[in-house]
């Protein structure tokens, strides 16, 4: 939210973010790359040796994960939600490395971007791949409209969202609306990460 409102406000260029650019009608978004979710346990936890994991056995745990309106949180709530399930949050945070911190403690089953874990630091934890039970979620990068974008900056949304090029990005800033910007992006092939 923070970020948003920094760049509708012009105190920054851009606002690479998942969720909260929404919120602001003076930002023009582009869709960079979809990501999913995975859930971190300690090696000795009943989820680690779980075939196939759900909502439901999810639910009897205690959760730790993002901040609402933070890193596809909704995404996260609206699965439990459509199964009826109340999700057992008891600590959140705004960054993964603390939410592994807090599963390493003990406090809960870890539920964050698959992107966070690493392998070489996260030996002690078992990712579990939990795309079959959320809905990926998007990373946007917005601007605010009307704002002149310098060769520099082009150079960094195409490093970004290397589909981002200046061409496609001047065609969403002659977009009138969100639909339209929609529209553009429909039949494009988003990475996954």
């Amino acid at each position: 939210m923070q970020i948003s409102e920094m760049a509708a406000d012009g105190e920054v260029d851009f606002a690479i973010a998942t969720e909260a650019l929404a919120n602001f009608p003076d930002l023009i978004m582009m869709p960079c790359y979809h990501w999913n979710r995975s859930i971190v346990v300690p090696k000795d936890h009943p989820l680690a040796q779980v075939s196939e994991l759900t909502l439901e056995e999810l639910a009897k745990h205690p959760i730790v994960t993002y901040v609402f309106g933070f890193t596809g949180r909704s995404k996260l709530d609206e699965a439990f939600v459509k199964q009826g399930l109340e999700p057992k949050v008891v600590f959140t945070a705004v960054d993964s490395d603390v939410i592994k911190t807090y599963v390493r403690l003990g406090l809960g089953v870890g539920i964050i971007a698959t992107m966070a874990v690493e392998p070489e630091y996260d030996h002690d934890l078992v990712a579990i791949d939990a795309s079959h039970l959320f809905e990926p979620s998007t990373t946007r990068i917005g601007f605010r409209k009307g704002t002149y974008l310098r060769s520099y900056m082009y150079d960094f949304i195409r490093l970004f969202a290397p589909h981002l090029t200046p061409e496609m990005v001047e065609r969403v800033q002659a977009c009138a609306n969100r639909h339209e910007i929609d529209e553009i992006f429909k039949d494009i092939d988003l990475p996954e990460h």
